[in-house]
C-alpha cells in the first residue's frame, strides 16, 4: 500500500543526500525513528565544517540568532538561518539554505535544501522537500484528538490506510507553497509543487471513508 509515497518518490534531492539509504522508507516511518537517523549523521559529520554542542551540529556557515532555542539530536546544514524565537526539538535534520523564522516550532522532522518556515509555524514529524514555503501561521498538524483512534492515516489511491503510528504531519513534496494561516492535518502526502491556499484547511482523511 505504499506505492508513491515513499520518500523518494517526492523529493528529488534524497538520491544526493545523507538520507539516500533511507530513499526507500515511507516518511512515517522515517519521523518515528527520526531521533537515532540523525544521531547516526551526525556521527558521519566533522568538526572541519561543524561546530558540535553535544548532540547538535551547526555548519559553520549557518546563523542561529541568540534567543533560538535548539534541542538534540539536530543537524543545521549549510546557510541555515534560526531566528530569535525558533524552536527546534526532537530529533530534526535541516539540509542547505533552509530557513526557521521567529516564533516557528519544528519538531522530530527532515528538511530538505532552501526550505523556509517564514514565522508562526508548527511543523511536526514530517518531510519536507526541497524548495518548500510555509506563510505566516500555517502549520503542519500530527496528531489526531478529534476521532476515537489516534492513528494517522494516509490516503492510497482513493482509500484510507493506517500508517501504524499516532503521530505523523506530511510529506511535502518539492517545490510545494504552503499558504499562510492553512492547517494541514495529519496525515497529508503533498505532490511536488502543490499549492495549499491561503486560511484553507487540508484534511485529506476527510477525502473518503476509511478503508
Amino acid at each position: 500500500m505504499t506505492d508513491g509515497i515513499r520518500i523518494g518518490d517526492h523529493i528529488d534531492q534524497v538520491a544526493a543526500s545523507p538520507l539516500a539509504r533511507f530513499a526507500d522508507r515511507t516518511p512515517w516511518a522515517l519521523v518515528a525513528e527520526a531521533p537515532v537517523i540523525v544521531r547516526v549523521l551526525l556521527a558521519e559529520l566533522t568538526a572541519t565544517d561543524y561546530v558540535f554542542t553535544g548532540d547538535i551540529a551547526i555548519h559553520r556557515s549557518a546563523t542561529v540568532e541568540i534567543g533560538a532555542v535548539l534541542k538534540g539530536p539536530l543537524i543545521i546544514g549549510p546557510r541555515g538561518f534560526l531566528a530569535t524565537g525558533a524552536y527546534v526539538r526532537g530529533g530534526n535534520w535541516l539540509g542547505a539554505d533552509c530557513l526557521i523564522g521567529p516564533g516557528s516550532e519544528l519538531k522530530t522532522s527532515f528538511l530538505f535544501a532552501g526550505t523556509k518556515l517564514a514565522h508562526f509555524n508548527f511543523v511536526g514529524d514530517s518531510v519536507l522537500g526541497a524548495g518548500v514555503n510555509m506563510e505566516a501561521g500555517s502549520i503542519i498538524c500530527n496528531y489526531r484528538n478529534e476521532r476515537p483512534g489516534t492513528c494517522v492515516r494516509v490516503l492510497v489511491n482513493g482509500l484510507l490506510h493506517d500508517t501504524g503510528v499516532e503521530k505523523f504531519g506530511a510529506m511535502v513534496g518539492d517545490g510545494s507553497r504552503i499558504g499562510a494561516n492553512a492547517v494541514i492535518a495529519p496525515g497529508a502526502i503533498l505532490r511536488a509543487r502543490q499549492i495549499v491556499q491561503r486560511a484553507s484547511l487540508l484534511d485529506q482523511e476527510s477525502f473518503v471513508n476509511p478503508a
